[in-house]
């Protein structure tokens, strides 16, 4: 931790522009994309890698985590990494955190009613982070939709001095989005996992044609319970700046379609923006 203020200060001191990439590790194209855009508009890029365990709500998900330290470093030194930050658990929480975060309704949807305590722990580590590295800009993916939005709120309500830059999802070249979890998944699991995508699409063009949202996610969620493999736990039509519910359509405003399902023990996420 000492390390990385310094750093931080020493780039700060030299006027440098200073872009931290959060992450879990396991890294993949999407954060190489993130690595990639902030070296492109930043002198220095600070990548941690840190599974967080205060974000996990089962023991299992947070034990089969996948951890790729060398690979990953290896990854971070050719696409634009400056500096990595890499601590253990006792370093980040040297003593149980008392601080609790709420983000209201932006929490009670989604991630936050299905992971109870997620987005505390999300905050918790993400506003450390900030503190420590004091970056001029942060980065996050898309594909955690509602992660960015609670990230800007964070930002907002601590007035923190900085960017907040959003890249889209990136994904394979069968639709499904980029993740690391996609590891842990069996090559037949793997074969149908590009469903999510293909459902959000057909969601979005029944969103542009205005079908109504109630009748949108019940046909998503049936057609990805209609694969055996697949246990869908959530499809959502909700606004995307405030992400609650739709019960109808109002023009200018933009639509998120997220999901989350569970494939071969493996949970998933996903989402499509129609503006």
């Amino acid at each position: 931790m000492a390390q990385l203020r310094a750093f931080a200060e020493g780039s700060r001191q030299a006027g440098r522009r200073l872009g931290l990439v959060p992450t879990m590790g396991a890294l993949h194209a999407g954060h190489l994309q993130l690595v990639a855009a902030a070296a492109a508009a930043c002198d220095d890029v600070v990548a941690s890698i840190f599974v967080n365990p205060t974000q996990f709500n089962n023991a299992d998900d947070l034990r089969l985590y996948p951890r790729l330290p060398e690979q990953d470093t290896a990854l971070l030194a050719g696409a634009g990494c400056t500096a990595l930050f890499m601590p253990g658990v006792e370093e980040v929480y040297p003593q149980p955190t008392v601080l609790r975060f709420d983000f209201g309704p932006l929490e009670r949807v989604m991630e936050g009613a299905h992971r109870p305590g997620h987005f505390n722990g999300v905050a918790t580590v993400v506003s450390k982070l900030f503190h420590m590295a004091r970056p001029h800009a942060a980065y996050f993916g898309q594909k955690d939709f509602q992660q960015v939005a609670i990230v800007r709120q964070l930002i907002a309500d601590l007035s923190f001095d900085l960017e907040l830059v959003v890249a889209p999802t990136i994904r394979e070249a069968d639709g499904l989005a980029m993740s690391s979890r996609n590891r842990r998944l069996s090559p037949e699991a793997r074969a149908v996992a590009p469903l999510i995508y293909q459902v959000l699409q057909t969601a979005a063009q029944q969103v542009r044609q205005g079908v109504p949202p109630a009748q949108v996610q019940a046909q998503a969620l049936a057609a990805l319970a209609a694969e055996p493999q697949f246990t869908p736990e959530y499809v959502e039509v909700a606004d995307a700046q405030t992400l609650q519910p739709l019960a109808g359509y109002e023009a200018g405003r933009a639509v998120v379609l997220c999901v989350a399902a569970h494939l071969g023990g493996v949970r998933l996420i996903d989402n499509v923006v129609v503006e």
